[in-house]
C-alpha cells in the first residue's frame, strides 16, 4: 500500500496523458467531501461538503475544505458534480461560488433542489445541470457517466469519469440495500459493466468499513418504530437528520398507521421536507401534517414531532427542547423521544447530554444504543467486498471515512485480490495521479481548516481558537499598572480584574507587591519600553498564578506612561 508522509513535497508538474487527483476534504474525516480532477489543464469538482465543529474549536460554525489549491485557477473549472444532497457533500458549495459564481453546478433533482434552497439563502444564482442515472455528459476533457446508488438520502449518483488517463469509479457515499424504500437499487449492474470494461481507479466510500457482514435494510426499520408508536401513552419525538427522506416516510406512515399527526420542528427539517414533499419524495397523506402552533389543541397520544437535533446541536430544536430553551415545546412524563440516527465520531458527548436532559424532563428516550432503530447510509464491509469483485479495479483509492476507516477499506481490497502497491492510502490534500494503468501519490499541497464564524470565513485561525479554548478553559486576567515616564515608579494599580475563576479578586492582593517590585526593578535595569514592562507584569503574575491557583489563564497586561 502507498502510504501518506508528511515529507512529501509539492507534486511535479502535469504530464500529459495523466489524471491528477487531488482530496480537498473527507479523507482522515466524515465531512468535508471535495476532491478535485485535473486532466491537460482542466478541472473538474466532486462534491464540496462542509465539517461541522466539535468541542476543541469553540465559536466555529462550520469547517471547510481548503480553496487555496484552486484559487488561482477557477477559470479551469468544468463544473462542480454532486453525488448527493448531504450537507458534508453540498454545504460548502455557496462558499465556492462566492469566489465564481459561474460554475456550472451538476447533480441530480433532488440534490439541485437542496442546494438551490442554499443557494437562495446566500443570495447567489448558479447555472445548474440536473442529471439522472444511466446519462453521460462531458465536461471538458472529463466524460462523466452518473449511476444510481442507495444511500440515505433519494438520488445519490456515484460517477464513471471517463478520460484519456483513464476510468475512475467514484461511489460517493453507498450501500447496497436490496429492498430500499423507493424501490431505486445500487446499479451493480452497472458497477459489473464498469469492471469488464476496466476501471483504472476505484475511489470507494470506507465510513462503515470496519463493519462485518451487510448493512440492515431500511425496511427493518419500520417494524421498530411500530412497536415505539404503539406503546408510547402520550407524544412521540422523533429526532433524525433533516435530509433523511426515508426516514421521515417511514415515521409519516407509522403516525398514520396510529392515528398521529405529524408536526416538523426546526427550519432544516421544515425546508428540506417540503422540498421532498413537492418533487414526489415523500408521500404526505392528506390531513397528516399540523402546524406546530397548533401542537397544543391536539390530545398528546395523537402528536408526533419530527425533529432536528439528533447529533446534540447545540442550536438544533432538540437540544432547545432538552434544554428547556424551546418557545413551543416542552418534553413531560410518559413522552417518547426516539433518536433515529447514527452517532457522528465526536458528538458523543453532545448527544449524552441532550439523551440526559430529556430523561430528566421525564421522557423515555429511544436510541441506536437500545433499539434498531437507526440503519447506516454506507456499505459495510461484505457489501464492499462484493463491489472489488464486480469491479476488478486495477487501482483502488479509499475516500470518505475517518483514517481507520480508509485502513480497513484498503485491506478490504487487499483481500479481494488488489495489490497492495496498487491501494493508494492518502489523505487531505495528497496528490494522486494516474497515467499508464497505475495510480501512485506523487505530492502534497497545502490543505488545512478553513473556519465560518458567522459571516467571517477564513478569518479564524488555529492561534485564534487556541485563545479561545484558554479563556473557556483557563479564564481570564487583565493587570492594569500607571508608571511614572521619568522615576519608573508605579503611581497607580497594579488594578487586577479576573473572570472564570472560582477565587474573589481579593486572592490577587498578595501579589500586587510583587508586581509593583518586578516593574520597578525592570525600571531601573534600564527598561524604559511599555511592551517589556508588560511582558514583565504577564511573567510575573503568570508565575504566581500557575504555582498559587493552578490555573494557566490569558494575560492581558497594561502599562499606562504617566
Amino acid at each position: 500500500m502507498s502510504h501518506p508522509h508528511p515529507e512529501l513535497t509539492a507534486p511535479p508538474e502535469l504530464d500529459d496523458d495523466t489524471l491528477r487527483v487531488v482530496p480537498l476534504g473527507g479523507l482522515g474525516e466524515v465531512g468535508r467531501n471535495m476532491t478535485v480532477y485535473e486532466y491537460a489543464g482542466r478541472l473538474l469538482i466532486v462534491d464540496c461538503g462542509v465539517l461541522f465543529p466539535e468541542d476543541h474549536q469553540p465559536g466555529v460554525d462550520l469547517i471547510l475544505p481548503d480553496f487555496e489549491y484552486i484559487r488561482d485557477r477557477l477559470d479551469d473549472v468544468e463544473a462542480i458534480v454532486l453525488t448527493h444532497g448531504h450537507e458534508d457533500h453540498i454545504g460548502g458549495v455557496p462558499f465556492l461560488l462566492r469566489e465564481k459564481p459561474d460554475i456550472p453546478v451538476v447533480g441530480s433533482r433532488l440534490t439541485l433542489a437542496i442546494v438551490e434552497a442554499k443557494l437562495r439563502e446566500h443570495r447567489l444564482d448558479a447555472y445548474q445541470l440536473q442529471v439522472r442515472e444511466g446519462e453521460r455528459e462531458t465536461f471538458g476533457p472529463f466524460d462523466v457517466e452518473f449511476l444510481a446508488v442507495n444511500h440515505s438520502i433519494p438520488d445519490g449518483l456515484a460517477l464513471a469519469l471517463r478520460s484519456p488517463a483513464g476510468v475512475v469509479l467514484h461511489t460517493g457515499d453507498f450501500k447496497m440495500d436490496q429492498l430500499p424504500l423507493d424501490g431505486r437499487l445500487t446499479d451493480l449492474n452497472g458497477f459489473a459493466r464498469l469492471g469488464d470494461a476496466g476501471v483504472d481507479l476505484f475511489m470507494v466510500d470506507s465510513t462503515n468499513a470496519e463493519v462485518p457482514g451487510f448493512t440492515p435494510h431500511e425496511r427493518d426499520i419500520a417494524t421498530v418504530l411500530e412497536g415505539i408508536f404503539a406503546r408510547a401513552p402520550r407524544r412521540v419525538v422523533v429526532a433524525s437528520f433533516a435530509s433523511h427522506v426515508h426516514r421521515v416516510q417511514q415515521v409519516l406512515d407509522v403516525a398514520v398507521a396510529h392515528g398521529r399527526k405529524v408536526a416538523f420542528v426546526g427550519r432544516s427539517m421544515v425546508r428540506n421536507m417540503g422540498i421532498a414533499r413537492d418533487l414526489g419524495y415523500l408521500d404526505v397523506p392528506g390531513g397528516t401534517l399540523v402546524d406546530l402552533k397548533s401542537i397544543d389543541d391536539l390530545p398528546p397520544e395523537n402528536v408526533v414531532l419530527m425533529s432536528t437535533g439528533s447529533q446534540g446541536e447545540p442550536m438544533a430544536a432538540l437540544s432547545r427542547i432538552a434544554n428547556r430553551d424551546h418557545p413551543a415545546i416542552r418534553v413531560e412524563e410518559g413522552d417518547v423521544v426516539v433518536l433515529a440516527s447514527s452517532l457522528i465520531p465526536g458528538n458523543e458527548n453532545a448527544v449524552s447530554r441532550v439523551i440526559n436532559g430529556l430523561t430528566r424532563e421525564g421522557a423515555t428516550v429511544v436510541h441506536k444504543g437500545n433499539a434498531e432503530v437507526h440503519t447506516s447510509g454506507h456499505a459495510a464491509a461484505g457489501e464492499l467486498l462484493y463491489a472489488y469483485n464486480l469491479v476488478k479495479p486495477r487501482n483502488v483509492m479509499p475516500i470518505h471515512g475517518e483514517t481507520r476507516h480508509l485502513y480497513a477499506n484498503a485491506q478490504v481490497a487487499v483481500r479481494s485480490g488488489v495489490p497492495r502497491e496498487r491501494v493508494a492510502l492518502a489523505e487531505d490534500g495528497v496528490v494522486v495521479d494516474l497515467a499508464d494503468g497505475r495510480a501512485e501519490i506523487v505530492g502534497a499541497v497545502p490543505c488545512g481548516y478553513v473556519y465560518v464564524d458567522g459571516s467571517n470565513v477564513g478569518g479564524v485561525a488555529e492561534a485564534s481558537l487556541k485563545d479561545r479554548r484558554i479563556l473557556g478553559e483557563e479564564g481570564f486576567i487583565s493587570v492594569v499598572v500607571v508608571v511614572d515616564s521619568v522615576t519608573g515608579k508605579v503611581t497607580g494599580g497594579p488594578e487586577i480584574h479576573a473572570r472564570g475563576f472560582a477565587e474573589d479578586d481579593s486572592v490577587f492582593d498578595e501579589i500586587r507587591p510583587e508586581l509593583v517590585t518586578a516593574v520597578e526593578q525592570a525600571a531601573e535595569s534600564g527598561t524604559s519600553d511599555s511592551y517589556q514592562l508588560q511582558q514583565t507584569l504577564r511573567r510575573t503574575i503568570g508565575r504566581w498564578v500557575g504555582g498559587r491557583l493552578k490555573r494557566r489563564p490569558m494575560i492581558i497586561p497594561v502599562v499606562v506612561e504617566s
